[in-house]
């Protein structure tokens, strides 16, 4: 008695429908290899983005040789704005988002100009 191939892959399946109605495998399984494949891609992902910084922060060597050169400290910045007064200022209001800012800024000007003592 020998089978014929049509009847083999039935029984074959006949043994597979139980797992294909077992909800663990229908929905668990996917599930986790979602979880696990997403974990390795936002792996090479997240690589990529660290192996552009590193790209992005090498400078031209002309630059790093300029930056050395030019060292500005914070004492020197204090000599700077040590002498400097900073008691005379006037407050000038901005524009609205709602305002025109080129009338805004004409109207501004012309009040400026108007208040100078000459």
């Amino acid at each position: 008695m020998r089978e014929t191939a049509a009847e083999s892959l039935r029984r074959g399946l006949e043994r597979l429908r139980p797992l294909a109605k077992n909800k663990t495998l229908r929905y668990g399984v996917p599930m986790m290899l979602l979880i696990i494949g997403g974990s390795f891609g936002l792996r090479e992902f997240t690589q990529i983005r660290y192996d552009a910084q590193k790209l992005r922060s090498k400078m031209d060597p002309a630059l790093e040789e300029r930056i050395r050169k030019n060292k500005i400290t914070l004492e020197s910045e204090y000599e700077k704005m040590k002498n400097t007064d900073f008691d005379d200022w006037k407050n000038i209001r901005g524009p609205r988002p709602w305002e025109d800012s080129r009338s805004f800024q004409e109207q501004q000007q012309q009040q400026v100009l108007h208040s100078k003592p000459s």
